[in-house]
């Protein structure tokens, strides 16, 4: 979603760029507690996906045929961190990106606010 509304699509396919897509996408700064958390999640899901071991990421991805502990796992994992957010799930992906770019644009605030203070504290000198 963050992907689509900042690259762009070509056709169907999504357009990724380092720059514009993941270099720009706001990450909470998280407790220890949380990390811990997300940590725990990724350790399940991974087990679970060696669990289906010989099956391939794309059969384990595929929508129609993906397991459906994998893909409980996976809806856990999106809940916990949406929590980590906004303190419950997104109701929907307008919201969710809503949320985004309030996010992203207090960050440009806080880098613009940095550099006017390194502006300043040069000309002091």
């Amino acid at each position: 979603m963050w992907v689509a509304a900042i690259c762009g699509q070509l056709k169907e396919d999504y357009r990724y760029s380092n720059d514009l897509g993941w270099n720009t996408f706001p990450v909470p700064n998280f407790s220890e507690d949380q990390l811990g958390e997300l940590n725990a999640s990724a350790r399940k899901i991974l087990k679970c996906r060696y669990s289906h071991y010989p099956a391939t990421i794309a059969q384990l991805y595929d929508p129609d045929k993906m397991p459906d502990d994998l893909r409980a796992l996976h809806r856990e994992n999106d809940e916990l961190l949406e929590t980590m957010y906004i303190g419950r799930p997104f109701r929907n992906d307008t919201e969710r990106l809503e949320h985004l770019f309030k996010l992203y644009a207090a960050k440009i605030k806080q880098i613009e606010k940095q550099a006017a203070k390194g502006k300043r504290g040069k000309r002091s000198k």
